[in-house]
């Protein structure tokens, strides 16, 4: 991954900006010419590419610049946001400085992040390159400045306090920025690089994420999807964090938190489902719940959606559930479970698309229409992706189109 600029290069570059000369930019930061002037050459060199036009009467960006400018700019507001916050949580008032993105560096922040993750100094220091002591001074000199304790002593290494966890994932999230920054000015020369980073939930593995990346990855060979499964709650959390772009899969109602925005593509109707030649699928009179109550089942976890879903169909109707419920999340294993025997299972009919085209399961005639989900894509509300990202997630909007077709058959 590209190594952040330096976070005092990244202001003089947006005061040169803002003032349109090095002249007006050196007075307002109060950094000398020569020092602003070797800050913007260290930027260009590092992105391998002109950041201003210089002119007799000042400097104006290139089309690359203003690209650039774009990403430092919701940066440094990030950071600058989150440096006031984090004197204001910590009610620091034995001095009465100013917060400023000046008084911090960019090797105290990646500090930061790096002991917050890992939890312990010296895999911290490891884990980014640097020596334990250099990164345990680049904690206290920023513990200094902000007034405050970051981490506290464990008998298993240290833990962030509130501020320290708080100001970490707003770190994440600028330099994320800055990493897009430099991936759009890529994608602008032609230069496929970057990544996107994908929450995969369930309902999204077997037909909507590898159509996507199939497809994707045929207009972008170079670019870097990376899919991370997990439970919902994870990957939320990984989401609002900015450890992930993306998530794909079921939509929770209400939206479960402020800061995240949900689209729907499609929805999707639950079936009850068994291996081919199931009793139940050969009985001639209606099915009923007496019917469903004989057999075992494979159902997700508790307080899931798709359990919950499940539940309702007896609870609608006071009945009791069935005895024998075996929680599994893997539709791999759900799909051998059924195979070798004559237990249920209740899954999206979209979601078992294949196993029903190759004639493995047979779905049960009982009505489960009550139980649709809408299955979309979840992202940060301040969210920007760079041009591939965006790419692939108009591929996956283009899948769930397709989708919807499909299931209205």
């Amino acid at each position: 991954m590209e190594k952040i600029p330096n976070l005092r290069h990244l202001v003089a570059f947006i005061a040169v900006v803002k003032h349109g000369s090095i002249n007006k930019a050196s007075e307002s930061i109060f950094l000398s010419q020569p020092a602003i002037t070797q800050a913007l050459a260290k930027i260009e060199k590092q992105l391998k590419t002109a950041l201003f036009e210089r002119k007799t009467d000042g400097m104006s960006l290139t089309k690359e610049g203003e690209i650039f400018r774009f990403r430092v700019e919701r940066a440094l507001d990030i950071l600058s946001q989150a440096i006031k916050r984090s004197y204001h949580l910590d009610k620091k008032t034995a001095s009465t400085q100013t917060a400023s993105l000046f008084a911090v560096t960019t090797t105290q922040l990646t500090a930061l992040v790096a002991v917050s993750e890992a939890q312990n100094y010296s895999a911290a220091g490891r884990n980014i390159g640097i020596s334990q002591s250099s990164l345990y001074r680049a904690c206290k000199d920023l513990e200094d400045y902000l007034g405050s304790v970051l981490f506290e002593k464990t008998s298993l290494g240290v833990s962030p306090s509130k501020t320290a966890q708080n100001l970490s994932r707003d770190v994440k999230l600028a330099f994320n920025e800055i990493y897009q920054g430099i991936a759009d000015i890529n994608a602008n020369n032609n230069i496929s690089s970057g990544s996107i980073i994908v929450g995969s939930l369930p309902l999204a593995r077997t037909c909507i994420l590898p159509q996507a990346i199939n497809q994707f990855t045929e207009q972008y060979p170079d670019f870097n999807v990376s899919v991370v499964d997990g439970i919902y709650e994870d990957l939320l959390d990984h989401l609002r964090r900015g450890e992930v772009d993306i998530i794909v899969g079921a939509l929770r109602f209400p939206v479960p938190s402020y800061d995240v925005h949900q689209e729907t593509l499609f929805f999707t109707s639950n079936v009850i489902l068994a291996r081919k030649n199931h009793p139940l699928s050969l009985k001639k009179t209606p099915i009923t719940l007496d019917d469903l109550c004989e057999y075992g089942w494979v159902i997700s976890r508790t307080n899931t959606p798709g359990r919950t879903m499940f539940e309702q169909i007896f609870q609608r109707k006071d009945h009791t559930l069935p005895i024998q419920i075996i929680e599994a999340s893997s539709q791999m294993l759900v799909r051998e479970i059924l195979m070798g025997s004559d237990k249920l299972t209740m899954l999206p009919k979209h979601q078992v698309h294949r196993e029903l085209s190759d004639q493995l399961f047979d779905i049960i005639d009982y009505d489960t229409e009550q139980n649709k989900r809408a299955i979309g894509i979840t992202i940060r509300k301040s969210w920007q992706g760079t041009t591939p990202q965006e790419a692939f997630i108009s591929t996956i909007r283009q899948i769930g189109l397709s989708l919807t077709d499909l299931l209205e058959k």
